[in-house]
């Protein structure tokens, strides 16, 4: 039985959220702050993670950031905000998902499943794995590390950066979709004309300039999406 934890200062909604998920088969937790998180993380490590963007005193983006300083969990993030802005810093920062409030019951389950799925599906691909190193040109991918290094030097990747690289390497060659892209890297298919993987490859490409002068790898497929092209 999968655990949750639920990190929301409103009380109605995280005794509705706690009733929900666990009426579907999870064990939850609830948190109202960063101080009641910490702890429960560092008791249990859940296996995902639900957790509100406006949250007092350290927010939830301050939040998700420490976090993925330490641990590798999926977080789903909900937010009354409908600002791209703040999405696309929910998912640099770390969050893996985020569901825009007032959100149907059916919709958070079928995220959280999506998110646990994916997880264990990756987990299981990595166990079965017998080759540790993936490599595309000069690019080198240790996966059981989750280590990236253009020759000698190795690349700073935030956990969802790696995720993508990683799957560009797996497909070198290939054109991927935007939408391609957002189901198989983050778990679910995106449903707004988002920048946010913009952003990303953008990123990437700087990371793989300043490593090895190989941000030319990054290749936009214009109308479609990107592909790794060594």
């Amino acid at each position: 039985m999968p655990d949750l934890l639920v990190v929301d200062d409103d009380r109605f909604l995280q005794q509705s959220l706690e009733r929900l998920l666990t009426e579907a088969g999870y064990r939850v937790r609830p948190g109202g702050s960063l101080e009641e998180g910490i702890p429960a993380i560092v008791e249990t490590e859940p296996d995902l993670m639900i957790l509100d963007l406006s949250l007092p005193g350290v927010d939830g983006i301050s939040f998700c950031r420490q976090i993925r300083a330490k641990w590798r969990f999926p977080v789903l993030m909900l937010t009354a905000r409908t600002d791209a802005m703040d999405k696309v810093i929910g998912l640099e920062v770390g969050a893996d998902d985020y569901l825009t409030k007032p959100f149907e019951p059916a919709e958070l389950l079928a995220r959280v499943r999506a998110q646990l799925r994916r997880t264990t599906e990756y987990d299981a691909k990595k166990s079965r794995a017998s080759e540790d190193i993936v490599r595309a040109g000069s690019l080198e991918i240790r996966t059981k590390q989750r280590e990236v290094r253009v020759g000698e030097n190795v690349l700073e990747l935030t956990a969802k950066e790696f995720d993508l690289l990683f799957y560009f390497a797996k497909n070198a060659g290939t054109a991927l979709s935007r939408e391609m892209l957002f189901e198989k890297v983050w778990g679910f298919e995106i449903e707004f004309n988002s920048n946010s993987l913009d952003v990303f490859v953008y990123r990437l490409r700087q990371k793989l300039e300043q490593a090895g002068g190989i941000g030319h790898y990054l290749q936009t497929v214009r109308g479609y999406g990107y592909k790794l092209q060594p």
